[in-house]
């Protein structure tokens, strides 16, 4: 049984947290940078690591792992920030998720794609699409949308117009 909004073949990038391989579908992401140095902002939640200066615009960077539940874990030179877009009804925040590293872009065809489990995660379903399946492996598709609450967005984006406005402040 497959997931009813994948009807074609859809591109993933899988990317590790921990030992679990994770997916988000191609279309939400923007780019993929290596890690760099981050400003941290007072007062934000725990998950976000602070913001990075993309071309002129402050992007809020968060650790996928915390928010998760995961340990953290150093940074090594496989850690990258992958760039996305999260949608939540007319607004689009982009956003920068830490990952320990970039494994692959690969395709999934609907058939590959199961609903997410109800038990036997240690993440909260609902920030997942479903469980790809890759010859005898599972990968966690996330759904972006999903992950960070209404509230947790708008941290997020406060904390980007903060730090904007101190660079600002600053130049």
């Amino acid at each position: 049984m497959s997931v009813p909004d994948i009807t074609i073949p859809t591109q993933f990038l899988t990317f590790h947290l921990a030992k679990e391989v994770f997916a988000i579908e191609i279309s939400k992401i923007k780019e993929v940078l290596e890690y760099t140095s981050l400003t941290k902002i007072p007062r934000t939640p725990d998950f976000m690591c602070g913001v990075i200066n993309l071309r002129g615009s402050v992007v809020p960077v968060v650790d996928l792992r915390i928010k998760f539940g995961m340990p953290k874990a150093d940074r090594t030179v496989n850690t990258c920030i992958i760039i996305i877009d999260v949608i939540q009804g007319e607004t689009t925040t982009i956003i920068g998720a830490m990952a320990d590293s970039v494994k692959e872009v690969m395709e999934l065809d609907p058939s590959q794609i199961d609903p997410p489990p109800k038990i036997g995660t240690g993440m909260r379903t609902e920030y997942m699409r479903g469980m790809g399946k890759q010859g005898n492996h599972f990968v966690l598709l996330l759904d972006t949308d999903r992950v960070f609450s209404l509230e947790e967005l708008n941290a997020l984006k406060n904390a980007g117009a903060t730090a904007s406005r101190l660079q600002d402040e600053a130049a």
